[in-house]
């Protein structure tokens, strides 16, 4: 964490990325990868409908998390719902998060950075490829990928019944300055 509050590196999802078949902004109509962010109570009703007690801090909490279009870390949801609800410690930001994870509401990731960061479960399934250099973390699903996961699982002699993967990688041109003529459009 840096002095200022914000988290570095700074990974922010970018659901623009173009994949073989489906970027992942295809995945939902609202242009948002799978999940949909467009409504701040997604989380919250999610909540409610599985009979979980939601006080108003945890009603703060799922507001922020259903309207993240990144991949926050517990730190990050901390911040932004403090500044919601200054009442809101740390410790009520971790024990939520964690309740939503084992509700099946939040899913976990862990992008090489020593944080656990979280997203809303998505409605479609899609993959992550993770930018070393930014931070930046793109959403995609490759029907392709798929497809040898569930041929390599029956070579093996397995049902493939859940996957996750996750890609890291460098920018291709992040050696070029702005104006290099060596850089390709």
């Amino acid at each position: 964490m840096t002095g200022s509050g914000s988290v570095w590196p700074p990974f922010e999802t970018d659901t623009t990325a173009m994949t073989k078949n489906t970027p992942a902004s295809d995945l939902h109509p609202n242009g948002h990868g799978s999940v949909d962010h467009s409504d701040e109570h997604r989380i919250e009703n999610q909540c409610i409908e599985k009979n979980m007690r939601m006080t108003e801090q945890r009603r703060v909490i799922a507001r922020v998390l259903s309207l993240a279009h990144d991949h926050p870390d517990v730190e990050e949801v901390y911040h932004r719902a403090s500044a919601v609800d200054a009442k809101i410690s740390i410790a009520t930001v971790y024990r939520t998060v964690r309740l939503f994870e084992e509700a099946g509401i939040l899913e976990r990731h862990d992008f090489r950075d020593g944080r656990s960061r979280y997203e809303q479960v998505p409605e479609e399934h899609h993959d992550h490829l993770i930018d070393l250099q930014s931070g930046r973390v793109i959403e995609f699903h490759n029907d392709e990928i798929e497809r040898l996961q569930q041929i390599i699982a029956r070579e093996l002699g397995f049902e493939l019944v859940d996957h996750r993967l996750e890609l890291y990688g460098l920018p291709l041109d992040r050696d070029k300055k702005p104006g290099d003529p060596r850089k390709k459009n």
